[in-house]
Formats: structure tokens, C-alpha cells, sequence
């Protein structure tokens, strides 16, 4: 099961909810490869529940999971910002999302954002697994926090962005941090929209559509991650593609109707990097 442990359903925190693109987000997922996704949407972003509704009507239920007509699996989820700086990935149950999204509704605001620990507290009153998102990136503190906080987590996130940027110095300080805590790292491509899927993701020996199963093949290794040889020109061609898009949609153009004329694109496997549960490095598929 090919799985990307952190995505967005829309291009950015301030645009207006688009089932158009959000269906075209997903129907590329699936064409660059992707079985499974982990849909860890901004927690303050615009019209979070109407996301999660709209999914709910389009998917049939398996498990904790919500699987879409095109056959890719949904592990909802949310991205939340802690006080202190740095980003906490949570996935649960649809429901469960939606509760936490609701009593989080008072501290979506800069200075108003809950420390690490109360957000720790209230996230484990829910069967939900969390995770750190992209713990190095530059403005996070989230490594800096006290151990015993730290090892409430379920795992950490070795993630596209950061990995375009430099894939030995993310890896080795992902993975260093990891074994010193006692969690597994797994890989999410931070995408907002299409070119960025599969850039990385990772890819465990069998398919699961339960958070036990999640947890039980992390802890047991029963994975490997991807990276593309090409990841670090997804990233930007995503980053400039974004901007474009936000532009025109100040502009007031139709940023939806730009993309959804173009087909996804499928990716190759050629000259990918491949990392074990270890943070050991195979030699690219050739």
C-alpha cells in the first residue's frame, strides 16, 4: 500500500472550499501511484467541515477509513499549529476530525494557538494517532520540546518539502530524532495540489484500513520509503504553480477551471531513492 502521510484537500488556507478541485487533487493522487493518502488538512483553514462533509456524501466507509469512487483511500486527518511553533499532524475517524476541528475553534489565530502539551492532552482523549510534521522546518520548535512530551507522539514526519530542499540533512536529523524517541518515521509529500504527489511517500507490505493496522506496521517496520528522483523539481514546479493560482484567483479568474482541463500525470520510478524503516538508504531503482 502506497501511502502519503500528509496532503491537503485545497490549494490554500484562505481560498474558498472547491469540490472540482478537490476531486481533481485526488484523481492525480491516484495516478501518480498512490493507494492510500492522509488527508491532514489545515485546522484553520476556510471551510474545513464543508471538506470533510462533501467527503462523507462521495465515499463508502472501510474500516476508519473513507474510500472515493476512484478506489483511493482516505485516512482522515488534520494539520494544527502549536504555540510554541511547529506543526502536529493528528488521523482518526471522520467524526473524531471533526470534533477535535470544533473544540479547537478558539485557538485558531496566532496567539491563541495551544501549547504542545494541552493540544497533546485534549488529542488523546480521542483514539487518534499523532505525529510531529516536518519537525526541522525553519520556524518549528517542536524537537526542542521536553522528551517526555515528545514521546506522547506516534510518529514523525520525514517530509517532501524539506526533503527537496536537502535529502541527507532532513533524513539524518528525521531519523536521529526518531531513534532517540522511540518512533517510527514515515513520509508525507506536504502537497496542496497535484505535481507534488509522489514525490515521496511511503510504502508499507500490506494494506490496512484501520488506524490499529497503521500503527501496528509502523511499530513493526513493515514499511519502506520512496523518494522520487525528480522530488526536488515537483516541489518547486508546486510551489511556483501555487503562487500562479492564488494570482489568478486574486486577480479574479477561475483557478479551478485552469487545472481541471488538464489531466493528472503519471509518474515513473526510475532512479528513485528508497529508505528503510532504519533511515538507511538503498541504491536507486534502476
Amino acid at each position: 500500500m502506497n501511502l502519503d502521510f500528509h496532503t491537503h484537500g485545497k490549494l490554500a488556507k484562505k481560498l474558498p472550499f472547491s469540490t472540482q478541485y478537490t476531486d481533481w487533487l485526488f484523481d492525480a493522487a491516484k495516478a501518480a501511484g498512490l493507494d492510500a493518502l492522509c488527508l491532514t488538512e489545515h485546522f484553520n483553514t476556510l471551510e474545513f467541515d464543508r471538506l470533510y462533509r462533501y467527503l462523507l456524501e462521495k465515499s463508502c466507509r472501510a474500516g476508519d477509513t473513507l474510500v472515493l469512487p476512484n478506489g483511493l483511500r482516505i485516512f482522515p486527518g488534520m494539520e494544527t499549529d502549536v504555540a510554541e511553533g511547529g506543526h502536529v499532524l493528528c488521523l482518526g475517524r471522520a467524526e473524531d476530525i471533526l470534533a477535535l476541528n470544533r473544540q479547537l475553534e478558539s485557538h485558531k489565530t496566532p496567539g491563541s494557538f495551544l501549547p504542545f502539551a494541552q493540544l497533546m492532552d485534549l488529542f488523546r482523549r480521542y483514539p487518534v494517532l499523532v505525529g510531529a510534521g516536518h519537525p526541522y522546518r525553519t520556524g518549528g520548535h517542536i524537537p526542542e520540546l521536553p522528551e517526555v512530551q515528545l514521546r506522547r507522539l506516534d510518529f514523525l514526519d520525514l517530509n517532501g518539502k524539506d526533503v527537496a530542499e536537502g535529502l541527507e540533512r532532513t533524513r539524518n536529523l528525521t531519523f536521529a530524532l526518531g531513534s532517540r524517541l522511540g518512533l517510527p518515521v514515515v513520509a508525507g509529500s506536504d502537497t496542496h495540489q497535484a505535481v507534488q504527489y509522489g514525490c515521496i511517500y511511503t510504502q508499507f507490505s500490506g494494506e490496512t484500513a484501520t488506524l490499529a493496522g497503521l500503527a501496528s506496521q509502523m511499530a513493526a517496520g513493515r514499511y519502506r520509503i520512496t523518494v522520487a528522483a525528480q522530488a526536488a523539481f515537483q516541489v518547486s514546479t508546486a510551489g511556483v504553480l501555487k503562487r500562479a493560482l492564488k494570482e489568478i484567483h486574486a486577480l479574479g479568474g477561475d483557478y479551478v477551471q485552469v487545472l481541471t482541463g488538464s489531466p493528472p500525470v503519471e509518474r515513473t520510478n526510475h532512479g528513485d531513492v528508497v529508505i528503510s524503516p532504519t533511515g538507511a538508504v538503498f541504491a536507486p531503482v534502476a
